[in-house]
C-alpha cells in the first residue's frame, strides 16, 4: 500500500533512470586514464587535460565533462571554466591511478570496453533468456572467447583482481587459518587470493588453479610478491577432474557463473578435496535472504544473464541448502567489503 502521508517525488526515479549517464562519464574518464594523468600533477587546467588526452570536443563540452566529474565527487576544482584547475579526489587518487597497487579500475575498464554495450540489451535478455555478449553475433561462449584472446584475458583477469582484492585481503585476515596448513583457490585467476592468504598467514602453503593461459599471469604476480616458496600456480580445468587436496578450498566469483546443476557439481568437487573439518569458502556478492538489501548482488546476477544466460548469484539460504545436500555439516556467512561476503561451509 502506498503511504499517502509522504509527498511523492520523482527524484529517485530520474536519478536511477539517468544513472547510465554518470556511469559512462566515470568509465570514460577511467578509460582515458584521466585520474592517472592528474595523479602525476598537482592540478591541471581544462586546456591541458584536453590537449593531453587528445579530446576534440568544444571547450564547453570538455568543461561539462570535467565539472560533471567534480559534482559527482571524483575531481576537485578551483576556479571556473577557462580559469579552472582540476585535481583528483582522495578516492580517485587512491583507487583509479593506474600506477598505484591500489588501482581497482580493471573492472571499470572491462565494463566500458565490453559490458556497457551488452547491457543495452537487458530487455532482450529478459525476453529471450539468451546471453547478449559476443556469442550473440556468432562468437564463442564467454569463457572460451576470453581465454582464447590474450588481450581480453588480461583485461578479464585485471577486472577480477580489482573487484575482489579488498575481499581477498579481508578473508585472509578475518578467517581463522590457524587450524589449517594448505589452501587451494579453484578458478584463482591471477592468484591474488592465494597470495593474500600466504602473506597474512605465514604457516600456509597455497595453490591457485586456473586454465593454462592464466598460469603465466599468476606466476608473475607470485614472483612480484616474492612468495614462490609458498604459493604455486597450477594449470587445470575444475570441471574436467578432481581438485587437488587441500585443507581449505575457495572459489571467488566462480559459482555465480553457472546454473544450479553446475554450482552443485563444483561444490561437490570442493567437498571431495577437503578432509574432515576442512572448509569451503565462496566469495561473492551473496544476496541477502530477503532479497531487499544487496542490489549489487542482484545486478551482478543480471550480468550473469547477459554473459552466460543461465548463471546467477544466490542467497546464503541457497548456499546452505546446496552444501547440506552434499554433506557439509554447517555453514556461516562472513561479511567482507561492500556488498561481498564469504559463504563458508565446514565438512
Amino acid at each position: 500500500m502506498v503511504n499517502q502521508t509522504i509527498a511523492p517525488t520523482p527524484e529517485k526515479i530520474m536519478q536511477t533512470g539517468t544513472g547510465f549517464w554518470a556511469s559512462k562519464i566515470l568509465l570514460t574518464a577511467v578509460n582515458a586514464e584521466l585520474f592517472t594523468l592528474l595523479s602525476e600533477q598537482v592540478s591541471l587546467s581544462g586546456k591541458a587535460i584536453k590537449a593531453t588526452l587528445k579530446f576534440n570536443c568544444t571547450d564547453r563540452h570538455l568543461f561539462d565533462f570535467l565539472d560533471a566529474l567534480t559534482s559527482l565527487g571524483f575531481l576537485h576544482r578551483t576556479g571556473l571554466l577557462e580559469h579552472a584547475e582540476y585535481s583528483n579526489s582522495l578516492d580517485t587518487d587512491t583507487f583509479l591511478d593506474k600506477k598505484k597497487p591500489s588501482y581497482i579500475g580493471g573492472m571499470l575498464e572491462m565494463m566500458n570496453n565490453r559490458l556497457y554495450g551488452f547491457w543495452g540489451n537487458l530487455d532482450e535478455a529478459l525476453r529471450t533468456g539468451e546471453a547478449q555478449n559476443e556469442v550473440k553475433e556468432g562468437g564463442k561462449p564467454v569463457f572460451e572467447m576470453l581465454y582464447s584472446n590474450p588481450l581480453l584475458l588480461k583485461e578479464f583477469v585485471n577486472a577480477m583482481t580489482s573487484i575482489q582484492i579488498g575481499n581477498f585481503m579481508a578473508i585472509a585476515q578475518q578467517f581463522d587459518f590457524t587450524k589449517y596448513n594448505t589452501f587451494l583457490d579453484a578458478g584463482g585467476s591471477a592468484g591474488m587470493l592465494s597470495i593474500m592468504v600466504a602473506k597474512h598467514n605465514l604457516h600456509m602453503t597455497c595453490s591457485t588453479l586456473d586454465l593454462p593461459p592464466v598460469e603465466p599471469i599468476a606466476n608473475e604476480a607470485i614472483q612480484k610478491f616474492e612468495l614462490t616458496d609458498r604459493v604455486q600456480a597450477i594449470s587445470g580445468d575444475f570441471f574436467a577432474g578432481a581438485l587437488p587436496k587441500a585443507d581449505v578450498v575457495a572459489m571467488g566469483n566462480v559459482l555465480h557463473d553457472w546454473n544450479e546443476e553446475n554450482k552443485i557439481k563444483l561444490i561437490q568437487k570442493a567437498y571431495d578435496a577437503l578432509p574432515d573439518g576442512g572448509a569451503f569458502i565462496a566469495i561473492e556478492a551473496v544476496i541477502d535472504n530477503d532479497r531487499r538489501q544487496n542490489a549489487f548482488g542482484m545486478m551482478m546476477s543480471l550480468n550473469m544473464l547477459i554473459e552466460t544466460a543461465d548463471g546467477f548469484d544466490y542467497t546464503f539460504d541457497d548456499f546452505n541448502r546446496w552444501t547440506k545436500q552434499i554433506g557439509f555439516k554447517s555453514a556461516t556467512l562472513m561479511p567482507l567489503t561492500g556488498p561481498a561476503s564469504a559463504a563458508i561451509a565446514y565438512k
